[in-house]
């Protein structure tokens, strides 16, 4: 018998919770983006897209965004936070074209008593007032119960009591936000499955936040208790801590519980996070899970080694659910299946002498370079098997490179010359010009004529970063006849060094 899926709604609040990042804010134009991606590309069920009477750049962006939902047959997806300050937030919300309000109100005893200083029953009156207000304006109305995780902790007879009230009041949701991130997922469990057996005919969210690092498991629980739909954000994004979310949330969901489906597509989740990691510059954590730039990425070479074998460090978290790809690391600590893994996705394949060399050269700089990148690896290649050609009867045993302000690049250089050992110290233009003068006054002594440079190009891999791999090409001239060499270094000055050592080696 196939298994009877219920439907739970997803609906994100990036753009007002998320917002609440410290640091964070979207104009407009971005905030119509991101709402667009997420109903059309990640189709989410709904979106929470700001606050009412917040400034007048997100009444703009407000007026933008159900502009575009309205022509597009999305506005009632579109939802705006308002507050129980009777016709105020119901007069911003006409003049902002949206139609789905979520009504700000208190879960909890201790903030009705302490921040409005009320009694619930003229508390339920002045809500039921706007509810009633915006439904005549042809508003929908959703409530959030404000502290409501406190609220069952502390105050459950109050709880029950406004839901009691709330059975009467013609709201379409009932949102059950952890507003301070407190609660475990046994109490979420244990509250949510109370609220939704005691009120079988409510729609009830549940909203979490992270704050013990427990967004995630929460929202598991939540779910597993019944709960309608789910708030989230995407990259968790969000006051304090941040939110529950998105990306995290829904493979959960898809993995653990086959009983729910939601309407998301997992392949949209990267995407969105990369546009609004741009957007709201809040960086993504590499290690953060399905979206951070690390967590499909296998760095030791054991595990490689058994991705190549028989797939055994795979998990369900298969990185093409998400648009992504499965990556290993080149470094210190990578082995020869790390490397073949990179090779084949390259196309690229060596003999195993050239591949135990390569390893070595990788083992190598991964000592000086905390992670190398599969775009380096041509390069290493190259600079491998050009050396390997090469009968090294010329070696750079040291140097000293020197550069001060208002002073003259220099060098003190270090040679074997067919095991002759010569010492020079020069200056020049610039650190490898004072290289090559020193150079030439050794080779000077020898009677020996150098090749002239005639040409210098330094390459990094695409996307290099400050740290990346230099490779330098050196074009010569000796005799009529020109001939290139290359090094290869993190440092630009020592990959051309290397370079010149190789063509040292070839005259």
């Amino acid at each position: 018998m196939p298994v009877t899926q219920r439907h739970v709604e997803i609906m994100d609040t990036t753009l007002r919770d998320g917002e609440q990042t410290s640091g964070v804010s979207f104009s407009p134009s971005e905030k119509l983006t991101i709402a667009q991606l997420l109903l059309t590309e990640v189709k989410v069920d709904r979106i929470e897209i700001a606050s009412a009477r917040v400034s007048e750049g997100e009444f703009t962006a407000v007026k933008a965004i159900t502009k575009w939902a309205k022509a597009n047959g999305f506005l009632d997806k579109v939802e705006v936070l308002t507050f129980v300050d009777g016709d105020v937030s119901v007069e911003w919300m006409l003049k902002a074209g949206a139609k789905v309000m979520n009504l700000l109100t208190k879960g909890s005893l201790n903030h009705l008593t302490h921040q409005l200083k009320k009694k619930p029953a003229e508390h339920f009156a002045e809500v039921a007032a706007v509810v009633a207000l915006a439904n005549k304006k042809g508003l929908e109305c959703n409530v959030y119960l404000e502290d409501w995780s406190n609220g069952m902790r502390h105050s459950r007879e109050y709880v029950f009591q406004y839901l009691d009230f709330l059975q009467n009041v013609p709201v379409k949701r009932i949102m059950l936000p952890d507003t301070l991130g407190v609660l475990t997922p046994d109490e979420v469990k244990a509250f949510v499955s109370d609220i939704v057996q005691r009120y079988p005919k409510s729609h009830f969210d549940f909203h979490a936040h992270n704050d013990y690092d427990l967004g995630t498991a929460n929202v598991l629980e939540g779910v597993k208790a019944g709960a309608h739909g789910i708030h989230l954000t995407i990259n968790g994004m969000g006051e304090r801590a941040g939110n529950a979310s998105l990306a995290s949330a829904i493979a959960v969901l898809n993995d653990f519980l086959p009983e729910v489906k939601t309407a998301v597509a997992e392949t949209s989740l990267y995407t969105v996070s990369k546009l609004v990691e741009t957007f709201s510059g809040f960086r993504i954590p590499v290690n953060k899970p399905i979206v951070g730039e690390n967590v499909f990425t296998q760095t030791a070479g054991i595990h490689a080694d058994g991705d190549k074998k028989n797939k055994l460090y795979f998990s369900d978290l298969m990185p093409e659910r998400f648009g992504r790809t499965r990556k290993y690391a080149l470094g210190k600590t990578s082995g020869k299946a790390n490397i073949e893994n990179n090779l084949q996705q390259l196309g690229i394949k060596l003999s195993d002498p050239d591949l135990k060399k390569v390893t070595q050269r990788i083992i190598e700089l991964g000592d000086r370079k905390e992670v190398l990148t599969q775009a380096d690896l041509p390069y290493i290649i190259s600079d491998v098997l050009d050396s390997n050609r090469i009968e090294e009867k010329v070696t750079v045993e040291n140097y000293v490179l020197t550069h001060s302000k208002n002073l003259n690049p220099s060098v003190t250089v270090k040679i074997s010359i067919d095991g002759e050992v010569f010492e020079e110290h020069s200056q020049g233009d610039g650190q490898y010009d004072a290289f090559m003068n020193a150079l030439k006054k050794v080779y000077k002594k020898l009677k020996r004529e150098l090749p002239t440079l005639t040409d210098y190009a330094v390459r990094i891999p695409p996307g290099g970063k400050s740290d990346a791999l230099c490779e330098t090409i050196i074009t010569w001239r000796l005799n009529n006849k020109e001939f290139k060499t290359r090094g290869l270094d993190s440092d630009q000055t020592v990959s051309a060094i290397k370079a010149t050592q190789k063509m040292l080696n070839l005259i």
